[in-house]
């Protein structure tokens, strides 16, 4: 059964779907009715050629039919949003006679204010073929297990999947939480910050993931703590931890920076290196870039994910150099980015516009010249750098000692008495 309801077709044939050999000029023109309805209902023509090129259905559909669909839709929510995006994500929702039973049926759920969740379950349902009071008894479910109206809102909104869902599913990760150690209480908050833990399989995830937690050295209580303070570590696949904590383990860097990434533990300290791994590999880093990084720039752990983010869409959209840059300069994502790497970019690229630089400067020589090296090579020679160089123009070279140190070194003076004198002369008599 589950293989038929896979293996369902979810477009018409292609004798229907390329029906009409005209397509594309008809489109153009704005010449055929439902491109003119959706434009009407707020579609941005720019993006509708594209859209009814892959849902050619709607094209064989009665127009009549798609515009009660649409003025049904405007009744949950009027706002174009709404319309345009949930037509985009679920162009099967215009089937009007599912459309008609949501209508009769949505009043019971009370969320008609709701734009979110509204669009998320109807994707969901027109999936699935649900309907109202399928996603009304999930929702009594949930009450049942004593979840409040705001996390029950948040739960549908981030994984509308629960409507597809038993009982005795939900009840499983429940169980799951209660068996851990985590406080009846405190089950509405977690689920709360991450309702995506309701979709994980209790035996084949959760429970291989704290035991991977218990095996790299942590107590329950602190297993439990971090759960409940940021549930989105179950998120993490099984192994991942363990890799990131043996990285950190082999860190030779320096004793202050070390110190800060363990300040809060060991195990927030391995989350958070999991974090930084995420973020490079989504910028187009392999996982084994990504921890090489890391390794040899570990300050990359101190820094904010929007920091980072910031610093890697500006080295590709601002300076053009491939993300792989950062796997032979780990040190550019160690540095500030408003006080370093903005400020040097900005000289670079006006005396390169002015002719100024006879070689080019590579992402080496930009991050890790010295402030006083940059400022002599590229700041000093031109006066009117120093104005794009900002406050950072004032370089001075730093002594091995403070000035006037000296005088702390200069022997007292002592006034000469005349018995000193007398012995001085004497001495001077033996010399002749």
């Amino acid at each position: 059964m589950a293989f038929r309801i896979i293996t369902k077709p979810l477009f018409f044939p292609k004798s229907i779907l390329f029906k009409n050999p005209n397509f594309s000029s008809t489109i153009c023109n704005n010449s055929h009715p439902i491109s003119t309805l959706l434009q009407r209902y707020g579609f941005p023509l720019h993006n509708l050629h594209n859209f009814l090129k892959s849902n050619q259905f709607l094209l064989n559909s009665n127009v009549t039919d798609i515009e009660t669909s649409l003025k049904i839709l405007s009744l949950f929510n009027s706002s174009t949003n709404f319309i345009t995006s949930t037509v985009s994500n679920c162009p099967r929702v215009l089937d009007l006679n599912f459309l008609k039973k949501w209508e009769l049926g949505i009043s019971k759920l009370g969320v008609l204010d709701n734009m979110t969740m509204i669009q998320k379950v109807l994707e969901v349902s027109r999936k699935f073929d649900l309907y109202p009071d399928d996603v009304l008894q999930c929702v009594e479910c949930l009450k049942g297990f004593r979840f409040s109206s705001v996390t029950i809102t948040r739960v549908l909104e981030e994984f509308p999947m629960v409507i597809t869902m038993s009982e005795e599913q939900i009840w499983g990760k429940v169980e799951f939480l209660l068996g851990i150690g985590i406080h009846r209480s405190k089950i509405d908050s977690v689920i709360r910050m991450y309702p995506g833990v309701l979709g994980f399989g209790v035996e084949n995830k959760l429970k291989p993931l704290i035991g991977e937690f218990s095996e790299m050295g942590f107590e329950p209580k602190e297993i439990r703590d971090e759960i409940v303070r940021n549930p989105k570590i179950l998120r993490s696949e099984v192994g991942e931890l363990s890799k990131c904590l043996r990285m950190l383990n082999s860190l030779k860097c320096r004793v202050p920076v070390k110190e800060k990434i363990f300040s809060d533990g060991a195990f927030r300290a391995s989350y958070n290196v999991k974090l930084r791994i995420d973020c490079l590999h989504k910028h187009g880093l392999s996982y084994r870039d990504a921890f090489s990084v890391l390794w040899r720039e570990p300050r990359v752990v101190l820094y904010d994910l929007d920091e980072i983010d910031k610093k890697i869409e500006f080295l590709i959209n601002v300076m053009k150099f491939d993300v792989y840059c950062l796997v032979e300069v780990p040190e550019y994502l160690g540095v500030h980015f408003d006080k370093q790497i903005v400020p040097r970019y900005n000289v670079i690229e006006y005396l390169r516009s002015k002719g100024g630089i006879g070689d080019e400067v590579g992402l080496r020589s930009l991050v890790k010249f010295s402030r006083l090296r940059f400022y002599n090579l590229y700041v000093k020679p031109y006066p009117e750098c120093e104005k794009i160089y900002g406050r950072f123009v004032d370089v001075k070279v730093r002594h091995g000692h403070p000035e006037g140190l000296w005088k702390l070194f200069k022997p007292p003076k002592y006034s000469d008495s005349k018995e000193d004198l007398k012995n001085v002369r004497s001495f001077m008599e033996q010399l002749r």
